[in-house]
């Protein structure tokens, strides 16, 4: 039997399987539905792709990069870091491509995980979730969608054989991706309509090139990383008062931001289209340098009608306007509660996960929940940021797990079980304090799930930190080996 099992291969993955090794267990796999590592910077190789939080920050901790060539990491740039972050802490052979995972099931009786692949069956005594909640795109039920002629694909499954240059695009959706994709395809499109539902919070992006002599610093000179990395996450964790402490400084902000979408939108009625109509930080804040330019370029066209129909060869919209269209390129984000519902995962007295969460997301920490012993998430519910790097999410996450079958080996502890009401206390106090945040101020985004509730954590980081640095087992009920 295996010690763990885990499940993805992006930055969550190959961080539990770093720190599996670190704590001495070297009898575990990691399931990987792809055939490569990088999760989510495997898939989105859309054009223009890149993070939006600094380079040095979007790192593992333990594993710094002082070879970033811009603020802000591009999308081969990260995956090449994770391809020689497997490398180098040798995970390779406990990888395993192209196994994707249809069910997980708890055996009580042999306190274990039995977990099936379409080619396989295994079993551990812990399992880690870290397939992340960025894989399942979400594309809209438009009417008649089905019927259309042309090519149509998702930003997270860009179809590189299909070429954009001269051709009638149709862009649906404004969040993080399209504000990136965008651009690039109005450098190329003959036409390009972007079909907006709600115009986002745009700040400028300041991105520049890191030089040669920058980098051989913070390779070279002891302690100039660590201090780029410690001053952009204090700079990051700074905005945490607005986001979940005290929303009405964001309320200072929008006259500021509003300024710069003036500066850079001359046309006052396009520049209407583009003014929020909710709180700042409400929904996701976005940086770019080049989405109001683009959307100014004589070839594109921005429509804030809703979608009535499609058809075979074009794009209607409720105000009967109806446009000939050679492709749809949708930005619609993904499907955030679909993330573990893809997994069929059984804890004990034959509890189904996905059933338990349709009715609420209970959970201690995002790690771990009441009825499925022995399992772990790393970046479940209420573990995602509004405002700094979810790499240092899951790096508190990893320990806190690892620390957990550390406990379990010292004890030779059969089952860990976290206690009802623990968990129970613990969603209370997330509930409460979410009605202090800004995200609770009246906007819909993909922070959360069809019955209202958040994903993210409504506190600094810090506090999460402190939260997760060790493990508390009068939290869990807990079954000794033996008696397993």
């Amino acid at each position: 039997m295996l010690s763990a099992i885990v499940v993805g291969a992006g930055f969550s993955g190959l961080c539990a399987g770093i720190k599996l090794r670190d704590a001495g267990f070297t009898d575990f796999v990691i399931l990987e539905k792809a055939h490569g590592v990088g999760g989510t910077w495997r898939d989105n190789t859309y054009p223009g792709a890149a993070c939006d939080v600094p380079s040095h920050l979007y790192s593992y901790s333990f594993a710094p990069n002082p070879k970033w060539t811009r603020a802000y990491g591009q999308q081969p740039e990260i995956l090449a870091y994770l391809e020689e972050v497997a490398t180098r802490f040798a995970l390779r052979p406990h990888l395993r491509f192209g196994e994707r995972v249809t069910s997980a099931v708890f055996d009580a009786t042999r306190a274990c995980w039995r977990v099936t692949t379409e080619h396989e069956v295994l079993e551990a005594r812990a399992l880690i979730l870290g397939n992340g909640a960025l894989h399942v795109p979400a594309i809209p039920d438009l009417p008649g969608l089905a019927r259309f002629g042309g090519a149509t694909f998702h930003s997270a499954a860009w179809n590189h054989a299909y070429e954009l240059a001269g051709k009638r695009v149709a862009a649906i959706g404004t969040g993080a991706s399209a504000i990136q994709f965008v651009p690039e395809i109005a450098k190329v499109a003959r036409e390009l309509v972007v079909y907006q539902r709600t115009p986002p919070w745009i700040l400028p992006k300041r991105d520049p090139a890191i030089g040669r002599r920058e980098r051989w610093l913070y390779e070279h000179v002891p302690g100039a990383h660590w201090l780029r990395r410690a001053s952009l996450y204090w700079q990051m964790e700074s905005r945490v008062i607005g986001f979940a402490y005290a929303p009405k400084v964001f309320e200072l902000l929008e006259p500021l931001v509003k300024r710069h979408l003036a500066r850079e939108v001359l046309d006052p009625e396009l520049r209407r289209k583009l003014t929020p109509d909710y709180r700042f930080g409400c929904k996701r804040i976005l940086i770019s340098n080049e989405y109001y330019r683009a959307l100014q370029r004589p070839n594109v066209t921005l429509e804030t009608d809703p979608i009535a129909e499609i058809d075979a060869t074009s794009v209607r919209t409720t105000s009967g306007v109806r446009r000939e269209v050679d492709a749809i390129v949708f930005g619609t984000g993904f499907q955030i509660s679909e993330s573990i519902s893809a997994l069929h995962v059984v804890g004990a007295n034959g509890l189904v996960l996905d059933d338990v969460w349709q009715q609420t997301l209970r959970h201690y920490l995002g790690i771990t929940v009441s009825g499925f012993p022995n399992m772990f998430l790393l970046m479940g519910p209420n573990t995602a940021l509004g405002h700094n790097s979810m790499i240092f999410m899951i790096e508190a996450q990893v320990r806190y797990a690892v620390a957990a079958l550390c406990a379990m080996r010292e004890r030779n502890l059969g089952a860990l079980d976290v206690r009802p009401e623990v968990e129970a206390a613990f969603h209370a106090e997330l509930a409460e304090r979410m009605t202090h945040t800004v995200w609770t101020t009246g906007c819909a985004s993909w922070y959360q799930t069809t019955s209202g509730e958040l994903f993210l954590w409504p506190a600094a980081t810090v506090d999460y930190w402190l939260r997760t640095r060790r493990i508390d087992l009068r939290d869990y009920a807990t079954t000794p080996r033996e008696a397993a």
